[in-house]
């Protein structure tokens, strides 16, 4: 038994990270891929060294040894933060109802591909890409769907994820036994936007008579730095087209409150996206504006920047600057519409002969990273694979 196999064994064998119903009989598996979030206040440490030394969300100097230098400057601060959320992320947790949401209904509407499991890939935590991807060859897994759960694609997001796989599976699996496909970004399918709608909408029904119909709305959405938007990431554009079709959906309800694009999250000296969430909202406060509905249009799960940096942190800041009536759209989280567009998105994928998305093999105008070049051609290699079995 050589090394890869008994570490399989242990995997299978100790359950760890498990994320559905996976077994010998296992078709398909469906790789959830997201940054994650630490479980605990003694994993924060570790999740900030991995996010600080990823060179596709940030480049530094001596990338090693200045990330870890940050993340040790961070730590306490942050470690803070998630006491006040419950001491960890729960991303884990939604992530998983709604792999396991999303499993139960392929399993009914796509029989021919069932069974199906879930398996969760976060970035910087466990449970990660390669104990998935561990998990999906232990299990016997034919073909994988790597469904990037953030809705708009950025390289620094999505990208960095498919980076990471790349580097997994050729590692762990040089003979390509698995088969892969990709979902790599979604931000306009119809039943995502419904899901938002039905967030704001519940939100904009709890607002006083005299301002219902006035409140601004501010679709929040991390900022990213300008270099990486003039370099032509996509990600921009494509918060921008969730917003406008979200939109367009209110209008269909009746709610036509105003509305904008702000940007959260922007940390150190670059210039990022603006207008920034919080100089916003104490802009809107100090005119005369006494409520706001605020929407986590990025975000589909509850985690940090929803649950401290929108609820509290800027839940403060609001109301210092006079503004009563602060209302944040819940996260999609375990929404059943919303798991319904899951597993649909899914099922059309799979309907659709497992198609490559043009978007993503279409490089960036600016410069790109060697192994964003390489994980292209990977992903182009697969692409024709599939192309050849129909």
């Amino acid at each position: 038994m050589n090394a890869l196999t008994t570490r399989l064994a242990a995997v299978k064998c100790a359950g760890s990270y498990s994320t559905g119903r996976g077994g010998s009989s296992t078709k398909l598996g469906i790789l959830m891929m997201n940054m994650g979030g630490p479980r605990t206040q003694n994993d924060v440490g570790q999740f900030l060294t991995n996010l600080f030394s990823d060179r596709d969300i940030i480049k530094l100097p001596m990338q090693s040894i200045v990330g870890q230098a940050i993340a040790r400057r961070r730590v306490g601060k942050i470690r803070e933060q998630y006491m006040q959320i419950g001491g960890g992320s729960p991303i884990e947790k939604w992530t998983r109802a709604q792999g396991s949401g999303m499993v139960k209904q392929l399993d009914q509407t796509s029989p021919a591909t069932a069974p199906h499991s879930y398996y969760v890939g976060f970035r910087y935590t466990e449970p990660n890409t390669p104990q998935a991807v561990e998990n999906m060859i232990a299990d016997g897994v034919d073909h994988v769907i790597a469904f990037t759960q953030y809705q708009q694609f950025s390289g620094s997001t999505t990208g960095s994820n498919l980076n990471e796989l790349y580097r997994v599976q050729k590692r762990l699996d040089p003979e390509s036994r698995l088969r892969w496909s990709f979902i790599d970004r979604w931000g306009t399918h119809p039943k995502l936007v419904s899901s938002f709608a039905d967030r704001i909408e519940a939100q904009i029904a709890k607002l006083t008579d005299d301002v219902r119909h006035t409140t601004p709305i501010l679709f929040s959405a991390h900022s990213l730095p300008l270099k990486v938007v003039d370099r032509g990431d996509p990600y921009v554009a494509e918060v921008g087209g969730t917003v406008a079709y979200v939109v367009n959906e209110l209008r269909r309800r009746g709610i036509d409150n105003p509305y904008r694009l702000v940007w959260q999250s922007a940390v150190g000296p670059l210039r990022w996206l603006g207008p920034q969430t919080e100089a916003t909202i104490k802009h809107y406060g100090s005119i005369g504006y006494s409520s706001l509905v605020m929407v986590p249009i990025a975000f589909t799960s509850d985690h940090i920047e929803t649950l401290f940096e929108l609820d509290i942190e800027y839940g403060k800041v609001a109301h210092d600057a006079g503004i009563r009536q602060y209302m944040r759209a819940e996260a999609l989280n375990d929404h059943p519409p919303f798991i319904d567009a899951l597993a649909t998105i899914v099922k059309e994928h799979i309907d659709a002969g497992f198609p490559t998305s043009p978007q993503l093999l279409l490089p960036d105008p600016g410069a790109e990273s060697a192994q964003t070049v390489t994980t292209r051609k990977w992903i182009t290699a697969q692409a024709a694979r599939q192309a050849e079995r129909k």
